[in-house]
């Protein structure tokens, strides 16, 4: 991933158009020059430039080559490309596009639109690594929480997809979903806190081990709070509330019905769902039929009924989902899904 900060890479092997852009970009930007397509890759290379402003009609080595070389090499892919060309050679921006570039800047340059066009897509580089940033984060605090129990890892993807479906049923646009397919996986945070003599217990607890045990809700919610990001926030709420119940027997606050948020009561199925099916320290796999008949079984006292009728409604795309993450889990080791 390049560095927003990293400098620009000019190349064209007329000295003219190097000695234009350099006037206007200099004042602004660290920069780096190229006169052909072999010294464009060589300086990529060295210097990890930030962005790339490439001549298209070059001898030899074109422009073409160069991006698409760029954009075959895992290294160098998420360097954005901008071709530098003249009027006559619109005509292939769809050739150029197709190589890999993600603009156009049309000879003889403006000043203001390379100043514009750069800093755009500068400014695209540094949300893309923001986003990476918050997935990284995402699948360390995640997979943290699950650290002391031995869980394989696929449990909280898993039960972050069936949230996801479950939200979309009930009317929660794309976006909504998607957010919560990133929070509910870290729904356990908190069990960083709790000792690994209790997380792998293979017997009941005891009444003061399941009072330290519940302290999870709060240490997750706690942890999760001190960032403003609007998928720790929702993290957080679910972390607190996860395990709340709709008839009010549940904790840490003993909440009742509507007062529980949605995201925890849609989180609560999700995960009782796929924890029922798996083998833990304290109980064996249940099958299928068990697993439904309880969730079903619980609509109106541990879950919302009308949640449990959209999760019912949605079985079949909920067995797709547990058939994928079993597949997975069994080819592979677990780590976040790309498509969160």
């Amino acid at each position: 991933m390049p560095m927003p900060n990293s400098p620009l890479l000019i190349v064209d092997d007329d000295p003219s158009n190097l000695a234009v852009l350099r006037q206007i970009l200099s004042p602004y930007y660290a920069l780096v020059f190229a006169r052909s397509g072999p010294d464009a890759m060589a300086a990529v290379r060295k210097h990890a430039p930030a962005l790339v402003l490439l001549d298209v009609q070059m001898p030899g080595m074109d422009g073409y080559s160069v991006c698409r070389q760029l954009k075959a090499d895992a290294a160098t892919q998420a360097i954005p490309v901008i071709f530098v060309t003249s009027l006559s050679e619109v005509g292939d921006e769809a050739r150029g596009f197709a190589a890999g570039a993600v603009d156009y800047i049309i000879k003889p340059v403006s000043a203001p639109i390379v100043l514009a066009r750069v800093k755009t897509h500068l400014s695209l580089v540094g949300v893309a690594q923001l986003e990476q940033v918050y997935h990284d984060a995402i699948y360390m605090l995640a997979a943290a929480a699950h650290l002391k129990d031995k869980d394989t890892g696929a449990h909280i993807w898993r039960m972050g997809a069936y949230a996801g479906a479950i939200a979309s049923a009930c009317g929660w646009s794309r976006a909504e979903r998607r957010l919560l397919e990133l929070a509910a996986p870290m729904h356990d945070t908190g069990k960083i806190g709790i000792p690994e003599t209790l997380l792998c217990k293979p017997g009941a607890l005891d009444a003061a081990e399941f009072a330290l045990m519940k302290t999870h809700s709060q240490i997750g919610f706690e942890v999760l709070s001190m960032s403003q990001a609007p998928v720790f926030k929702l993290a957080a709420e679910i972390a607190l509330c996860h395990h709340e119940k709709w008839d009010g027997s549940g904790y840490p606050g003993g909440l009742k019905g509507a007062a529980i948020p949605e995201s925890a009561r849609i989180t609560a199925i999700a995960d009782v769902f796929d924890a029922l099916g798996m083998r833990r320290p304290y109980k064996p796999a249940w099958p299928m039929e068990r697993v439904l008949a309880t969730v079903v079984e619980g609509a109106g006292t541990h879950f919302e009924p009308r949640l449990v009728e959209a999760f019912m409604s949605i079985l079949p795309q909920i067995q797709a989902i547990k058939e994928e993450w079993d597949e997975r889990e069994a080819t592979g080791p677990m780590t976040m899904p790309a498509e969160l």
